[in-house]
Protein backbone atom coordinates (compact mmCIF):
# COMPACT_ATOMS: atom_id res chain seq x y z
CA UNK A 1 0.00 0.00 0.00
CA UNK A 2 2.80 2.41 0.87
CA UNK A 3 4.61 1.62 -2.38
CA UNK A 4 1.47 2.09 -4.49
CA UNK A 5 0.46 5.33 -2.78
CA UNK A 6 3.97 6.80 -2.95
CA UNK A 7 4.07 6.37 -6.71
CA UNK A 8 0.55 7.70 -7.44
CA UNK A 9 1.80 11.29 -7.80
CA UNK A 10 4.71 10.15 -9.99
CA UNK A 11 2.22 8.60 -12.40
CA UNK A 12 0.60 12.01 -12.86
CA UNK A 13 3.99 13.66 -13.43
CA UNK A 14 5.03 10.98 -15.94
CA UNK A 15 1.80 11.38 -17.90
CA UNK A 16 2.09 15.18 -17.94
CA UNK A 17 5.70 15.00 -19.18
CA UNK A 18 4.70 12.60 -21.95
CA UNK A 19 2.24 15.28 -23.10
CA UNK A 20 4.86 18.01 -22.77
CA UNK A 21 7.49 16.24 -24.88
CA UNK A 22 4.99 14.48 -27.15
CA UNK A 23 6.48 11.04 -26.54
CA UNK A 24 4.96 8.00 -24.85
CA UNK A 25 7.44 5.31 -25.88
CA UNK A 26 10.58 6.48 -24.05
CA UNK A 27 9.07 6.72 -20.52
CA UNK A 28 7.31 3.40 -21.10
CA UNK A 29 10.62 1.70 -21.99
CA UNK A 30 12.40 3.28 -19.01
CA UNK A 31 9.62 2.16 -16.68
CA UNK A 32 9.79 -1.44 -17.88
CA UNK A 33 13.59 -1.38 -17.62
CA UNK A 34 13.51 -0.14 -14.02
CA UNK A 35 11.15 -2.95 -13.01
CA UNK A 36 13.22 -5.52 -14.94
CA UNK A 37 16.28 -4.53 -12.89
CA UNK A 38 14.52 -4.30 -9.52
CA UNK A 39 12.77 -7.66 -9.43
CA UNK A 40 15.80 -9.97 -9.79
CA UNK A 41 17.61 -7.91 -7.13
CA UNK A 42 15.17 -9.26 -4.53
CA UNK A 43 17.35 -12.37 -4.63
CA UNK A 44 20.30 -10.35 -3.34
CA UNK A 45 18.46 -8.35 -0.67
CA UNK A 46 19.67 -9.20 2.83
CA UNK A 47 17.33 -7.08 4.94
CA UNK A 48 13.64 -6.21 5.09
CA UNK A 49 14.58 -2.57 4.40
CA UNK A 50 16.35 -3.67 1.22
CA UNK A 51 13.25 -5.58 0.08
CA UNK A 52 11.10 -2.52 0.78
CA UNK A 53 13.47 -0.29 -1.19
CA UNK A 54 13.36 -2.64 -4.18
CA UNK A 55 9.57 -2.78 -3.95
CA UNK A 56 9.45 1.01 -4.15
CA UNK A 57 11.89 0.93 -7.08
CA UNK A 58 9.67 -1.62 -8.85
CA UNK A 59 6.58 0.53 -8.27
CA UNK A 60 8.44 3.62 -9.48
CA UNK A 61 9.07 1.79 -12.74
CA UNK A 62 5.37 1.06 -12.97
CA UNK A 63 4.57 4.69 -12.17
CA UNK A 64 6.93 5.91 -14.88
CA UNK A 65 5.42 3.72 -17.60
CA UNK A 66 1.72 3.40 -16.74
CA UNK A 67 0.18 6.69 -17.93
CA UNK A 68 2.37 7.05 -21.09
CA UNK A 69 1.77 3.38 -21.97
CA UNK A 70 -2.01 3.73 -21.67
CA UNK A 71 -1.95 6.93 -23.72
CA UNK A 72 0.17 5.12 -26.32
CA UNK A 73 -2.30 2.24 -26.37
CA UNK A 74 -5.30 4.56 -26.77
CA UNK A 75 -3.60 6.34 -29.68
CA UNK A 76 -2.78 3.11 -31.51
CA UNK A 77 -6.41 2.07 -32.20
CA UNK A 78 -9.56 3.78 -33.52
CA UNK A 79 -11.96 5.17 -30.92
CA UNK A 80 -14.41 2.39 -31.73
CA UNK A 81 -11.88 -0.24 -30.55
CA UNK A 82 -10.53 1.34 -27.36
CA UNK A 83 -12.49 -0.92 -25.05
CA UNK A 84 -11.26 -3.99 -26.90
CA UNK A 85 -7.65 -2.75 -26.82
CA UNK A 86 -7.66 -2.10 -23.09
CA UNK A 87 -9.47 -5.39 -22.55
CA UNK A 88 -6.71 -7.26 -24.38
CA UNK A 89 -4.09 -5.44 -22.32
CA UNK A 90 -5.76 -6.35 -19.01
CA UNK A 91 -6.30 -9.94 -20.19
CA UNK A 92 -2.59 -10.30 -20.92
CA UNK A 93 -1.78 -8.81 -17.51
CA UNK A 94 -4.01 -11.38 -15.80
CA UNK A 95 -2.56 -14.16 -17.94
CA UNK A 96 0.93 -13.22 -16.81
CA UNK A 97 -0.27 -13.32 -13.20
CA UNK A 98 -1.30 -16.94 -13.78
CA UNK A 99 1.64 -18.12 -15.89
CA UNK A 100 4.37 -16.46 -13.79
CA UNK A 101 3.59 -18.31 -10.54
CA UNK A 102 3.19 -21.57 -12.48
CA UNK A 103 6.68 -21.14 -13.96
CA UNK A 104 8.04 -20.32 -10.51
CA UNK A 105 6.39 -23.47 -9.15
CA UNK A 106 7.94 -25.54 -11.96
CA UNK A 107 11.41 -24.16 -11.16
CA UNK A 108 11.02 -24.92 -7.46
CA UNK A 109 9.67 -28.39 -8.22
CA UNK A 110 12.73 -28.92 -10.39
CA UNK A 111 15.05 -28.20 -7.49
CA UNK A 112 15.67 -24.46 -7.78
CA UNK A 113 15.64 -22.40 -4.60
CA UNK A 114 13.70 -19.15 -4.20
CA UNK A 115 16.80 -17.02 -4.80
CA UNK A 116 17.35 -18.57 -8.23
CA UNK A 117 13.66 -18.22 -9.10
CA UNK A 118 13.91 -14.49 -8.42
CA UNK A 119 17.05 -14.21 -10.54
CA UNK A 120 15.27 -15.95 -13.43
CA UNK A 121 12.77 -13.06 -13.38
CA UNK A 122 15.42 -11.07 -15.26
CA UNK A 123 14.68 -13.07 -18.43
CA UNK A 124 11.03 -12.03 -18.98
CA UNK A 125 11.92 -8.54 -17.76
CA UNK A 126 14.57 -8.07 -20.45
CA UNK A 127 12.30 -9.66 -23.06
CA UNK A 128 9.60 -7.11 -22.16
CA UNK A 129 12.04 -4.21 -22.58
CA UNK A 130 13.23 -5.59 -25.94
CA UNK A 131 9.65 -5.87 -27.19
CA UNK A 132 8.81 -2.35 -25.98
CA UNK A 133 11.64 -0.91 -28.08
CA UNK A 134 9.95 -2.31 -31.20
CA UNK A 135 6.71 -0.39 -30.67
CA UNK A 136 5.93 2.06 -33.46
CA UNK A 137 4.74 5.23 -31.75
CA UNK A 138 2.01 7.43 -33.15
CA UNK A 139 3.14 10.85 -31.98
CA UNK A 140 0.52 12.78 -30.01
CA UNK A 141 -0.30 16.33 -30.98
CA UNK A 142 2.45 18.75 -30.03
CA UNK A 143 1.39 21.55 -27.71
CA UNK A 144 3.16 24.63 -26.42
CA UNK A 145 4.83 24.66 -23.03
CA UNK A 146 2.22 27.12 -21.78
CA UNK A 147 -0.65 24.92 -22.89
CA UNK A 148 0.96 21.83 -21.38
CA UNK A 149 1.50 23.57 -18.07
CA UNK A 150 -2.21 24.31 -18.06
CA UNK A 151 -3.39 20.93 -19.38
CA UNK A 152 -2.26 18.79 -16.46
CA UNK A 153 -3.94 20.91 -13.77
CA UNK A 154 -7.18 19.79 -12.15
CA UNK A 155 -9.15 22.86 -13.23
CA UNK A 156 -8.20 22.33 -16.88
CA UNK A 157 -9.87 18.90 -16.92
CA UNK A 158 -13.41 18.66 -18.34
CA UNK A 159 -16.10 18.69 -15.65
CA UNK A 160 -17.45 15.21 -16.56
CA UNK A 161 -13.95 13.78 -16.22
CA UNK A 162 -13.46 15.47 -12.84
CA UNK A 163 -16.69 13.89 -11.63
CA UNK A 164 -15.61 10.50 -12.96
CA UNK A 165 -12.35 10.73 -11.03
CA UNK A 166 -14.23 11.58 -7.82
CA UNK A 167 -16.53 8.57 -8.29
CA UNK A 168 -13.47 6.40 -9.01
CA UNK A 169 -11.75 7.63 -5.83
CA UNK A 170 -14.84 6.75 -3.77
CA UNK A 171 -14.84 3.25 -5.26
CA UNK A 172 -11.09 2.88 -4.65
CA UNK A 173 -11.55 3.84 -0.99
CA UNK A 174 -13.57 0.66 -0.59
CA UNK A 175 -11.35 -1.42 -2.86
CA UNK A 176 -9.07 -2.89 -0.23
CA UNK A 177 -6.41 -5.50 -0.93
CA UNK A 178 -7.69 -8.79 -2.36
CA UNK A 179 -5.59 -10.50 0.32
CA UNK A 180 -8.52 -9.84 2.66
CA UNK A 181 -10.64 -12.12 0.48
CA UNK A 182 -8.16 -14.95 1.05
CA UNK A 183 -8.09 -14.17 4.77
CA UNK A 184 -11.88 -14.32 4.87
CA UNK A 185 -11.86 -17.63 2.99
CA UNK A 186 -9.35 -19.08 5.45
CA UNK A 187 -11.42 -17.87 8.42
CA UNK A 188 -14.45 -19.62 6.94
CA UNK A 189 -12.61 -22.92 6.71
CA UNK A 190 -11.03 -23.16 3.27
CA UNK A 191 -7.67 -24.90 3.19
CA UNK A 192 -4.57 -23.28 1.73
CA UNK A 193 -4.88 -25.33 -1.48
CA UNK A 194 -8.59 -24.48 -1.82
CA UNK A 195 -7.80 -20.79 -1.31
CA UNK A 196 -5.14 -20.93 -4.03
CA UNK A 197 -7.65 -22.64 -6.32
CA UNK A 198 -10.10 -19.80 -5.71
CA UNK A 199 -7.37 -17.25 -6.51
CA UNK A 200 -6.43 -19.07 -9.71
CA UNK A 201 -10.08 -19.25 -10.81
CA UNK A 202 -10.50 -15.53 -10.21
CA UNK A 203 -7.44 -14.71 -12.35
CA UNK A 204 -8.43 -17.20 -15.07
CA UNK A 205 -11.92 -15.74 -15.42
CA UNK A 206 -10.50 -12.23 -15.63
CA UNK A 207 -8.04 -13.41 -18.29
CA UNK A 208 -10.75 -14.97 -20.45
CA UNK A 209 -13.46 -12.32 -20.15
CA UNK A 210 -11.77 -8.91 -19.93
CA UNK A 211 -11.42 -8.64 -23.71
CA UNK A 212 -15.07 -9.57 -24.47
CA UNK A 213 -16.28 -7.06 -21.88
CA UNK A 214 -14.03 -4.40 -23.38
CA UNK A 215 -15.49 -5.11 -26.81
CA UNK A 216 -19.00 -4.92 -25.31
CA UNK A 217 -18.21 -1.45 -23.94
CA UNK A 218 -17.32 -0.37 -27.50
CA UNK A 219 -20.89 -1.25 -28.50
CA UNK A 220 -23.03 -0.14 -25.55
CA UNK A 221 -20.79 2.45 -23.87
CA UNK A 222 -18.56 2.41 -20.79
CA UNK A 223 -20.97 3.81 -18.21
CA UNK A 224 -23.49 0.93 -18.08
CA UNK A 225 -20.73 -1.62 -17.49
CA UNK A 226 -19.06 0.45 -14.78
CA UNK A 227 -22.32 1.07 -12.91
CA UNK A 228 -23.26 -2.62 -13.13
CA UNK A 229 -19.74 -3.73 -12.16
CA UNK A 230 -19.45 -1.45 -9.13
CA UNK A 231 -22.95 -2.40 -7.92
CA UNK A 232 -22.06 -6.08 -8.33
CA UNK A 233 -18.89 -5.46 -6.33
CA UNK A 234 -21.00 -4.02 -3.51
CA UNK A 235 -23.38 -7.00 -3.55
CA UNK A 236 -20.50 -9.48 -3.64
CA UNK A 237 -18.80 -7.84 -0.65
CA UNK A 238 -22.06 -8.09 1.26
CA UNK A 239 -22.02 -11.79 0.36
CA UNK A 240 -18.48 -12.12 1.73
CA UNK A 241 -19.62 -10.33 4.88
CA UNK A 242 -22.36 -12.83 5.64
CA UNK A 243 -20.86 -15.92 3.98
CA UNK A 244 -21.01 -19.31 5.62
CA UNK A 245 -18.31 -21.96 5.72
CA UNK A 246 -19.80 -23.81 2.72
CA UNK A 247 -17.14 -24.28 0.07
CA UNK A 248 -19.22 -24.03 -3.13
CA UNK A 249 -20.65 -20.52 -2.49
CA UNK A 250 -17.19 -19.24 -1.56
CA UNK A 251 -15.71 -20.54 -4.79
CA UNK A 252 -18.62 -18.93 -6.68
CA UNK A 253 -17.90 -15.59 -4.98
CA UNK A 254 -14.26 -15.68 -6.07
CA UNK A 255 -15.45 -16.42 -9.60
CA UNK A 256 -17.73 -13.40 -9.26
CA UNK A 257 -14.75 -11.22 -8.34
CA UNK A 258 -12.99 -12.35 -11.50
CA UNK A 259 -16.11 -11.47 -13.50
CA UNK A 260 -16.29 -7.99 -11.96
CA UNK A 261 -12.60 -7.39 -12.69
CA UNK A 262 -13.19 -8.39 -16.30
CA UNK A 263 -16.18 -6.07 -16.62
CA UNK A 264 -14.51 -2.97 -15.17
CA UNK A 265 -10.71 -2.85 -15.35
CA UNK A 266 -10.26 -2.27 -19.08
CA UNK A 267 -13.46 -0.23 -19.32
CA UNK A 268 -12.28 2.22 -16.63
CA UNK A 269 -9.22 3.05 -18.73
CA UNK A 270 -11.01 3.16 -22.07
CA UNK A 271 -13.37 5.79 -20.65
CA UNK A 272 -10.38 8.05 -19.88
CA UNK A 273 -9.37 8.02 -23.55
CA UNK A 274 -12.95 8.80 -24.62
CA UNK A 275 -13.34 12.13 -22.85
CA UNK A 276 -9.95 13.86 -23.23
CA UNK A 277 -8.24 15.55 -26.15
CA UNK A 278 -5.12 13.82 -27.57
CA UNK A 279 -2.78 16.48 -26.12
CA UNK A 280 -4.09 15.73 -22.60
CA UNK A 281 -4.17 11.94 -22.64
CA UNK A 282 -0.92 11.42 -20.76
CA UNK A 283 -2.03 13.79 -18.02
CA UNK A 284 -5.51 12.25 -18.02
CA UNK A 285 -4.18 8.76 -17.37
CA UNK A 286 -1.91 10.22 -14.69
CA UNK A 287 -4.98 11.69 -12.95
CA UNK A 288 -6.74 8.34 -13.37
CA UNK A 289 -3.93 6.52 -11.56
CA UNK A 290 -3.79 9.19 -8.87
CA UNK A 291 -7.53 8.87 -8.18
CA UNK A 292 -7.43 5.07 -8.17
CA UNK A 293 -4.03 4.58 -6.49
CA UNK A 294 -3.83 7.17 -3.73
CA UNK A 295 -6.81 5.75 -1.76
CA UNK A 296 -5.38 2.21 -1.75
CA UNK A 297 -3.32 2.65 1.42
CA UNK A 298 -6.14 4.15 3.54
CA UNK A 299 -8.56 1.63 1.99
CA UNK A 300 -6.63 -1.41 3.21
CA UNK A 301 -5.64 0.21 6.50
CA UNK A 302 -9.24 1.18 7.32
CA UNK A 303 -10.50 -2.24 6.25
CA UNK A 304 -8.05 -3.94 8.62
CA UNK A 305 -8.87 -1.55 11.47
CA UNK A 306 -12.61 -2.14 11.10
CA UNK A 307 -12.03 -5.90 10.86
CA UNK A 308 -10.03 -5.96 14.10
CA UNK A 309 -11.98 -3.38 16.10
CA UNK A 310 -15.47 -4.44 14.98
CA UNK A 311 -15.81 -7.53 12.76
CA UNK A 312 -15.22 -8.85 9.23
CA UNK A 313 -18.92 -8.24 8.56
CA UNK A 314 -18.50 -4.53 9.34
CA UNK A 315 -15.35 -4.27 7.20
CA UNK A 316 -16.88 -5.90 4.13
CA UNK A 317 -20.08 -3.89 4.60
CA UNK A 318 -18.11 -0.62 4.69
CA UNK A 319 -16.37 -1.50 1.43
CA UNK A 320 -19.70 -2.43 -0.10
CA UNK A 321 -21.10 0.96 0.91
CA UNK A 322 -18.21 2.75 -0.86
CA UNK A 323 -18.75 0.71 -4.03
CA UNK A 324 -22.50 1.31 -4.01
CA UNK A 325 -21.96 5.05 -3.46
CA UNK A 326 -19.52 5.18 -6.38
CA UNK A 327 -22.00 3.35 -8.62
CA UNK A 328 -24.76 5.85 -7.73
CA UNK A 329 -22.43 8.77 -8.42
CA UNK A 330 -21.50 7.24 -11.75
CA UNK A 331 -25.13 6.62 -12.68
CA UNK A 332 -26.67 9.95 -11.71
CA UNK A 333 -23.85 12.51 -11.36
CA UNK A 334 -21.25 11.71 -14.05
CA UNK A 335 -22.45 12.80 -17.53
CA UNK A 336 -20.40 10.50 -19.76
CA UNK A 337 -21.37 10.21 -23.42
CA UNK A 338 -21.06 7.20 -25.69
CA UNK A 339 -17.73 6.36 -27.37
CA UNK A 340 -16.60 8.90 -29.95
Amino acid sequence: GVAESMTAVLKLASGALSDRFATRKLPAILGYALAAIARPLYALAGTAFGVFGLRVMDRMGKALRSAPRDALLSESVPASQRGTAFGVHRSMDHAGAVIGPLLAYALIAGGADLQHVLLWALVPGLLCVALATQIVEIKPQLVTATATARNWRWRSLPRPFQRYLIALAVFSLGNSSNMFLLLRARDLGLSVSQSLLCWALMAAIATLLTTPFGALSDRIGRKPLLVAGWLSYALLYVSFAFASSTIAPLIAMFCGMGLISAATEGVEKALVADVLDPAQKGSAFGWFYLASGLPLLPASWLFGEIWERASPIAAFSASAACAASAALLMAFWVPIKRVR
